[in-house]
Order: C-alpha cells, then sequence, then structure tokens
C-alpha cells in the first residue's frame, strides 16, 4: 500500500528514475538544477543506478541542507570535484577539451593504454590495493549518517549480486559509501564491493534504474525517467569498441524495458475495468532525454570529466528539462505525457 502524502499538498508530487552513463550522468545533474529552480515540484522519491544513485544521493544530502538551493549548490560541487579527481579528463590525455570538438578519448595514447590494461588484466591484478578516487569525492561531500535518518526524500540505489544475479536495492537507512559505490562498481575498473558479506557490481546491470519501489513505496502516481542510454540507435557497429559498447548499452536498458512492459499491461487490465484490485493504481509516466548529438559520442565519452565537458552535458539536461517542463508541467498529476508502449516496447 502507497504511503499517503502528508505535507507539501500546494505542489505537484514526482518521483525520479535516474538512468546511470558514467560522467554523462551530468546531463542528468543539469535536469535536476532545472526542476529545483522552477519550485512547483516535490520529489517524494528517487531511484538510481550507478551515475543516477551518485546524483539521488547528491541531491538529497544537499536538499536536507539547504533545501532546494542546497541540492543545486551539492550538485554543482560534486560534480566539480569528480572532475577534479579524475584520470580521464582531456588536460590529462594530452587532447583538445571543448563542447564543439572532440570528447571522446578513444585516439588519446594514455586511454588506449588504460583500455588495453584493463582487456587483459583484471582490477585485482593492476588495482590490487583497490584505489576508487570517487570514495574520498563521495566521503567529503555527502554526509550519510545525516542522510540515513532523512526520512522525508525516499531513496533506492540499486547494485548488483554478483553470486546470486540479483538486484539489491538500498533504501535510505541502509545507504552508505559503500553501497553507493557498489551502485557505480564497473567490474572491469574496480573490485566487487562487498557489503555483509555480498559482493556487489554496478546496479545498471539488473536496474538501471528500478522503477517499482517507487510506485509501490512513494505517495506519488506519477513518475519522471531521466534516461541517459539511447534505446535506438542508427546503423549497425562494426568495430569492437563500438559493438562492446552497444551491448552494454542494450543489458543496461534491458530491466528498464522489462519493467515498462509490467507497467503497461497492468495499465491496459486498470483502464479495461479487468483489474480493481486496491492494490495497483494507475501510474503517469514521464521522459527526460538528451538530444541525439549525445548518442553520436562514443562510449570513451562517459570516461569524460573534463570541466567543460560535464558543464556542456549540464547545460544540455538543464535545457531539456526546461522544454519538458514548459510542454508537460500540467500532466503531472493527471495523465502521462510518455506513450510508454511507444517509446519502450514498439521498435518498428
Amino acid at each position: 500500500m502507497k504511503p499517503a502524502a502528508s505535507k507539501h499538498a500546494h505542489k505537484k508530487r514526482l518521483n525520479l528514475a535516474l538512468q546511470g552513463g558514467g560522467s554523462h550522468g551530468a546531463f542528468t545533474w543539469g535536469v535536476l538544477h532545472r526542476i529545483m529552480e522552477d519550485g512547483r515540484l516535490f520529489i517524494d522519491g528517487i531511484s538510481g543506478a550507478s551515475a543516477g544513485a551518485l546524483n539521488g544521493v547528491v541531491f538529497a544530502d544537499g536538499f536536507l541542507k539547504g533545501k532546494r538551493q542546497g541540492a543545486i549548490e551539492a550538485l554543482g560541487e560534486f560534480w566539480r570535484s569528480v572532475s577534479q579527481h579524475s584520470p580521464f579528463t582531456h588536460s590529462v590525455m594530452r587532447s583538445v577539451a571543448t563542447p564543439m570538438g572532440k570528447v571522446n578519448l578513444d585516439d588519446t595514447p594514455l586511454f588506449q593504454m588504460f583500455d588495453a590494461t584493463s582487456r587483459l588484466f583484471s582490477p585485482y591484478q593492476f588495482n590490487p590495493f583497490n584505489i576508487n578516487p570517487l570514495k574520498a569525492v563521495l566521503e567529503e561531500h555527502v554526509d550519510f549518517g545525516a542522510l540515513r535518518r532523512h526520512k522525508e526524500i525516499r531513496l533506492f540505489i540499486a547494485a548488483t549480486n554478483v553470486h546470486k544475479c540479483k538486484s539489491r536495492l538500498f533504501r535510505t537507512p541502509e545507504i552508505t559509501v559503500d553501497t553507493v559505490l557498489a551502485s557505480t562498481c564497473l567490474p572491469m575498473l574496480y573490485q566487487a564491493v562487498e557489503i555483509e558479506g555480498e559482493h556487489y557490481w554496478d546496479g545498471g546491470y539488473l536496474g538501471n534504474p528500478a522503477i517499482y519501489p517507487l510506485i509501490h513505496e512513494c505517495p506519488s502516481n506519477d513518475v519522471l525517467i531521466v534516461m541517459i542510454n539511447p534505446l535506438r540507435r542508427k546503423g549497425v557497429p562494426d568495430t569492437a569498441r563500438e559493438i562492446l559498447n552497444r551491448v552494454t548499452e542494450i543489458s543496461f536498458n534491458a530491466s528498464l524495458i522489462s519493467e515498462m512492459r509490467n507497467f503497461t499491461a497492468i495499465t491496459k487490465l486498470i483502464e479495461s475495468g479487468e483489474l480493481k484490485s486496491r492494490r495497483y493504481a494507475r501510474v503517469n509516466f514521464h521522459l527526460i532525454e538528451p538530444p541525439e548529438e549525445l548518442a553520436d559520442y562514443s562510449a570513451s565519452s562517459k570516461f569524460n570529466a573534463d570541466w567543460d565537458f560535464l558543464r556542456y552535458l549540464h547545460d544540455l539536461g538543464w535545457e531539456a528539462a526546461d522544454k519538458w517542463l514548459k510542454r508537460h508541467y500540467a500532466a503531472i498529476g493527471k495523465n502521462s505525457s510518455l506513450d510508454v508502449y511507444k517509446r519502450f516496447l514498439d521498435h518498428d
């Protein structure tokens, strides 16, 4: 049974489902920035995996500390720190860093060396001390103790159980720096994260992001999906790197497509009157996704943490959210602005 909405009755309520996608998560940063600037929406719950988990946790922590402006500032400071601590920037790779020019790292010598090393050796070999610069960034920017005590915004962070091939959802009282690192753990780069005797990899493999907790555990019946990984691409990939990139995109979208298929079936039963259980209610789905130009960047661009590139992605997200608010704000709380079947299930 869904919890009752007791506060913020004057605002429209919304749940956020945030995809992961490496540094392309800066697009979601821009989306969240614009939504907070708007001031007419209250966020009931956030479900995220990988970069989506990072955005969700930093957003919630910032909101705790300073409400809307606190969330905006926290996200900006976090992504700035990510850029400063990342080894994958154009300045390090000795390439050109402008949004209008090169953003892919494929032909930079250091990235080629890293790529080759990660294909030949596991992180248990080339990174035996399991150094992850993201851990220090998270510990610097997020007060996990205070966050776990915060009940107003519900967080759902997905990670993939390596042994059981199951998705594990960490809810607000369970969230630590390790649960977030588990959600962002790419197995070719970092050792699996151990939590309570279980080992976890990136949550995007089995829940990118998980939709069902937003529907069953949050008051709002509206879910805004912020996508990063494209469902469709033109042409057929014909290089090893492009093939691997597309396989990853397909696998990272598979769980979302499966969930949307189930919700579509339930919605049709509700609308036809065949399903009248009080356990089920109609869900309004909404979608924000980046422009097609983002799909033109190679998989290596998801490692590019150059500040100019992150700011560019942020601006794309801000503009996409601005357009969505202008077109679909009135639909929130009333009906879906997304044709789920056409977008996720009809691939003709």
